[in-house]
């Protein structure tokens, strides 16, 4: 008797527990509503979430409400945000919706719609089957009716209310949701692949499918697919959804394709052509990781314009991209789909003819400077002015600069790996060295624009030669120290990709990404500063009465662009429907630079001959910035 009196009592005890905490309801998602009672003063909200399942905390106090846990699978975020100013309104009514499948968390707040987090793809796990915890205290100020879906927990006034989390499988959960809305039937080809094949049933909810590569302990190439419910509303010739993950992609990296592709999926219903669907299809691409130098971007194959060749077309797809290991595309459309990885630099277009004027505007530049050296030599024993040495100093590095790269095509292709090693720093260096002088013109019209009326020192000639001649050499030589950094570069022309051009330059390889991004800095750098002086330049010279009678406004600020570099800032336009027209226009203007700078001056000691004086004999040091300015304009 004394045992079964035992468990009577346990069964007792434990039935008053129950009754006195309230039952818990489990809940998939949650839909949280209740009315907030504060006060009349600014009303705030205060979101602190981060990832996990440990569960999640919604409370009120006079003037902030606030949002807390671990719920989520990507989004983590703290901030405040202000809901409403000061009012005489004492309480707000507003809902609160976990979506996990979407790990989406939205807000609503009397007319206010805030997206807390946005939606993603299913993750690996989502935070669902919540559980609400024990109520907090009474409050005077708080959540009052506080419910979910149709259960109200209290017609009091509560600071707080939790709910627990558990972690599960995303793709369980959809299953879960969807159950008796479909039917699928697997079935397994050893050359094409796996094809899965859906029915939508009348009340369509949605399904999700994962490639068989899963079920085997590799989850490294799966591919989940996410059919939307749309898809049953604007099918007609069937209610049967095929998705066949190919095993062989080699016959689609055949052609044109700019890049590498991972794993084609192919979705079709039927005979139909799908298009412009108002929810999109869902692919996650789960693959090896990808470097973040590689772009990447989700396509599907255009078979409307030949069927018969692969036309990969990014038009129709939205990219997102969760880590290395990651890609989701949203497409519109049904067809195939798969991620291009582009591995290397783009092919060239029009490579023959941009290789063809570069060639040529190098050999016309390298006699150019050649010339503007003799003449300012000729100059520089009449006149001591340091304006002439800096534009000597440019000039000498132009040449290096054109000598080096007009020949760098026959170098590398009788030289080979060891002597482009030298030639591709020697290179390097002279483009940076231009650069440098350059920045030294820039700065030097810095001093005659602005620094004349605070009498600024000049610098030594010596000084200018360590900045433009031997500074550059510092991070040449500690890259090639390095090593790996310099050699044989093969650029591809569009036109014909078996036979690339061979150059001289930077590796493609990761360790030379770090000379390319120091490079584009320093460019960047200069075409910047170049563009800031030439405003106060144009703001001195438009107002001199020999420049407005002479028109020459214009030609002083196409001057002042070639000498600052400003041209090569050309190099950040290509893109987009003009690139091929940047291009050149980029290879014509720097690779005849010298050409134009000689153009340059020779036209201004023209017109100061013509004015009865020299391009040279004015001071350097003169007393206001106008005269600066303008010895600097004539040398």
């Amino acid at each position: 008797m004394e045992p079964r009196l035992t468990d009577n009592l346990m069964v007792f005890f434990t039935l008053i527990i129950f009754l006195s905490q309230g039952s818990a309801e489990i809940y998939e998602d949650l839909n949280f509503c209740g009315t907030w009672r504060h006060g009349n003063g600014p009303l705030s909200l205060n979101l602190n979430l981060s990832t996990g399942c440990d569960g999640i905390s919604i409370s009120a106090s006079k003037s902030s409400l606030s949002i807390e846990g671990q719920i989520t699978a990507l989004c983590s975020e703290a901030k405040e945000i202000l809901l409403h100013p000061a009012g005489s309104k004492l309480e707000s009514y507003f809902c609160l919706y976990w979506e996990p499948l979407q790990d989406q968390l939205k807000l609503q707040f009397r007319e206010l719609n805030l997206t807390l987090c946005p939606p993603a793809s299913m993750w690996g796990t989502c935070c669902s089957q919540l559980s609400n915890g024990p109520k907090s205290h009474e409050a005077a100020y708080g959540i009052l009716n506080g419910s979910v879906k149709t259960d109200l927990f209290s017609d009091k006034v509560h600071a707080a209310y939790k709910f627990k989390g558990t972690s599960i499988a995303c793709n369980t959960l959809l299953n879960e949701e969807n159950q008796g809305s479909a039917e699928v039937i697997i079935t397994e080809d050893k050359d094409k692949g796996s094809t899965a094949e859906v029915e939508m049933k009348k009340d369509f909810r949605g399904f999700n499918i994962t490639s068989p590569t899963t079920t085997s302990g590799s989850a490294e190439s799966a591919t989940t697919v996410q059919i939307p419910r749309v898809l049953k509303k604007v099918a007609k010739s069937t209610n049967k959804v095929s998705c066949t993950f190919l095993k062989n992609n080699s016959m689609f990296q055949e052609g044109p394709v700019e890049g590498r592709i991972l794993n084609v999926v192919e979705i079709t219903v039927g005979n139909d052509t799908i298009e412009n669907l108002s929810e999109p299809i869902r692919i996650s691409f789960h693959h090896d990781v990808i470097p973040k130098r590689h772009s990447r971007k989700c396509v599907s194959w255009d078979t409307k314009k030949d069927p018969s060749q692969v036309n990969w077309v990014d038009k129709g797809c939205k990219t997102r991209v969760n880590g290395g290991k990651h890609t989701e595309c949203l497409c519109d459309h049904l067809t195939f789909f798969t991620v291009l990885v582009q591995m290397e630099p783009r092919p060239v277009r029009h490579l023959l003819a941009l290789t063809a004027i570069t060639s040529l505007g190098c050999a016309v530049s390298v006699i150019s400077c050649i010339a503007l050296i003799i003449f300012l030599y000729k100059k520089s024993k009449r006149f001591q002015k340091q304006c002439i040495l800096i534009h000597r100093g440019l000039a000498i590095s132009l040449v290096l600069l054109n000598l080096l790269f007009f020949l760098t095509g026959v170098l590398a292709n009788v030289g080979g790996e060891y002597l482009c090693t030298w030639v591709g720093a020697g290179l390097h260096y002279a483009l940076l060295s231009s650069f440098s002088w350059m920045g030294i013109e820039v700065f030097h019209t810095f001093m005659l624009v602005k620094l004349v009326l605070i009498n600024f020192p000049n610098p030594k000639p010596y000084v200018w030669n360590l900045v433009g001649f031997a500074l550059p050499l510092l991070p040449v030589t500690i890259l090639f120290a390095v090593g790996d950094i310099y050699g044989l570069r093969e650029v591809e022309q569009s036109e014909d990709e078996s036979d690339p051009y061979k150059m001289c330059w930077l590796k493609n390889n990761p360790r030379a990404l770090s000379a390319h991004y120091f490079t584009i800095a320093v460019l960047a750098i200069l075409v910047v500063s170049g563009l800031v002086m030439l405003l106060p330049v144009y703001k001195q010279i438009r107002t001199r009465v020999e420049w407005r009678q002479n028109k020459m406004v214009l030609f002083s600020i196409w001057g002042l662009s070639i000498v600052f570099g400003i041209t090569w800032g050309l190099t950040f336009l290509d893109f987009g429907p003009l690139s091929d027209f940047v291009l050149f226009l980029f290879c014509i203007l720097n690779s005849f630079q010298g050409f134009l700078l000689m153009l340059r001056f020779f036209i201004l000691d023209r017109m100061s001959k013509r004015a009865g004086g020299s391009a040279f004999s004015s001071t350097s040091s003169g007393s206001t910035r106008q005269h600066m300015l303008q010895a600097q304009e004539k040398s």
